[in-house]
């Protein structure tokens, strides 16, 4: 796994990583040698792996922005040499997508001459972390995470790391408190059952249109039972084995999830023709594309009232109309007035330069609007807007500091490439990415009613005790679903699975 950067070179396009046939091979490789070292009880190698080679391009990008105050005190001068090699390969990631192309034109650059140039600081920047790798005390600079660092991360609750493989299936569990890693064998459970999962759940719900849309019936009876069928069997072969392992009392739970797997709603698992037998009876759900995704950065937001952005497209050009987004900021509004500083851009006002400005002014943002996920061309991914789209490679550009809460109250804005499961691209995690530490998301597209009452629920617990932190998220998500679910019958799936929460 040490040759991973080697395979994957910063020196070729995003776009590049993504499309090479080495990227799906690295995530095979990843779990299978986990599922190796795992029946060999080598569970710390397993996770060190796992990490190794998942969220390879995200952990790439977050790589160029990793401060380097501590390296400054030491030698100032390697440190700033290596903050201006990394803020200009940072710029040249996405050379090849379609807003890079122009900056290139009128640069007066040639794609050749650029491409040139973005292999020449690939190969400076590589040198410089070696010679940062001289210094006494910074012999692990930028270098993968040790188990030992991992079992530092801040918890709430244990953090489950499943690993599907057709040689076998295990759950590895770092427990607050302790020091060693918990070990559940998963036996009923594969990468081959996640594979037929997934897609028996994709086809229960390919009739959901975009939110906005109104859609009859979106499971009909035949189709409801295949996905009551996949939550049953996600319950019993996944979930159940772990809490029986760590008991039924735990207030949080982070899955971190391999595969297929990554697809599926764990935190709807359970069988729902008996009482108490669904993971939401007992444990908050959270999840993380990687551990590393939650190792706190020193530019995270520990205001205790953080501005909030909010932004509502009602009507987009080209797309269609969305009349519950003004519910869902009203809603918003009422649970921020005399609490929280907010500013609110929509209509004509949302455009991508206002909002991308108003996002470095603000801590949180909520983004009330349709979205498109490009699978090939992760950073054009983005939210539309009434002059276009605001894309991932926009907001990436961005240093942003002091984050905390994005919800992306938009269509499948969790939802990511099944040909590349290990990478986590979907819009969520590329927020996560940018620098917000927590996101609430969407698996599928969501009914345009339903936003409004999530949104005001999940405010409402934020703000509710007049201390608002991004780090109650998950737990006010959770109440809000319970909410809606309570609303529309506990079996109206489609209603309330998608809205998911990832982070800390």
């Amino acid at each position: 796994m040490d040759l991973v950067p080697r395979l994957i070179w910063l020196g070729t396009s995003i776009s590049q990583r993504y499309s090479q046939e080495i990227m799906q091979t690295v995530g095979e490789v990843a779990l299978e040698s986990a599922a190796v070292a795992i029946r060999l009880n080598e569970y710390e190698k397993a996770l060190e792996w796992l990490e190794q080679g998942r969220s390879v391009v995200w952990g790439q990008i977050l790589q160029l922005r990793t401060p380097v105050e501590e390296l400054a005190v030491v030698d100032p001068t390697l440190a700033e040499h290596l903050t201006d090699i990394a803020r200009e390969l940072h710029n040249f990631q996405a050379m090849d997508t379609p807003v890079s192309q122009t900056l290139l034109t009128d640069s007066g650059k040639s794609p050749e001459m650029a491409a040139q140039r973005h292999r020449y600081l690939a190969m400076q920047y590589e040198e410089t972390v070696d010679k940062v790798h001289q210094i006494p005390g910074f012999e692990s600079f930028l270098q993968p995470k040790r188990t030992k660092e991992l079992m530092q991360i801040p918890q709430r609750g244990p953090i489950v790391v499943v690993n599907a493989h057709e040689l076998r299936c295990d759950a590895l569990i770092l427990i607050p408190g302790k020091q060693q890693i918990s070990h559940v064998a998963l036996p009923s459970f594969s990468s081959q059952k996640a594979a037929s999962c997934r897609a028996r759940m994709e086809s229960s719900h390919l009739n959901i249109r975009d939110r906005g849309v109104t859609v009859i019936d979106p499971f009909d009876q035949g189709k409801d039972r295949g996905f009551q069928q996949i939550l049953l069997e996600l319950w019993e072969d996944v979930v159940k084995p772990v809490l029986d392992c760590l008991g039924y009392t735990l207030p949080h739970i982070t899955w971190c999830t391999t595969g297929a797997l990554s697809f599926l709603p764990l935190h709807a698992a359970g069988c729902y023709n008996q009482p108490g037998a669904r993971v939401f009876d007992y444990v908050i759900s959270s999840y993380t594309p990687t551990l590393s995704a939650l190792i706190p950065k020193s530019t995270m937001s520990t205001k205790q009232n953080p501005r909030l952005l909010l932004v509502g497209q009602e009507r987009t050009p080209g797309h269609n109309p969305l009349p519950g987004t003004r519910k869902e900021l009203a809603r918003i509004r009422s649970c921020a007035d005399a609490q929280l500083s907010y500013t609110q851009l929509d209509g004509s006002n949302a455009t991508t330069d206002a909002v991308l400005n108003a996002m470095e002014q603000h801590e949180w943002v909520h983004l009330a609007c349709h979205a498109h996920q490009n699978s090939r061309r992760p950073l054009d991914s983005g939210f539309f807007l009434q002059d276009g789209t605001l894309s991932l490679l926009q907001i990436s550009r961005k240093e942003f500091r002091d984050k905390g809460l994005a919800f992306l109250s938009a269509c499948q804005t969790a939802k990511g490439d099944k040909e590349l499961p290990e990478e986590a691209v979907h819009l969520a995690s590329g927020m996560l990415m940018a620098g917000y530490p927590a996101v609430i998301a969407t698996m599928w597209s969501v009914i345009d009613e339903d936003a409004p009452v999530v949104a005001d629920v999940v405010y409402g617990e934020l703000i509710g005790n007049g201390q608002a932190d991004y780090r109650s998220a998950a737990k006010a998500l959770h109440v809000a679903v319970g909410k809606l679910r309570d609303m529309v019958g506990v079996k109206e799936f489609a209603r309330w699975v998608p809205y998911i929460h990832i982070g800390g």
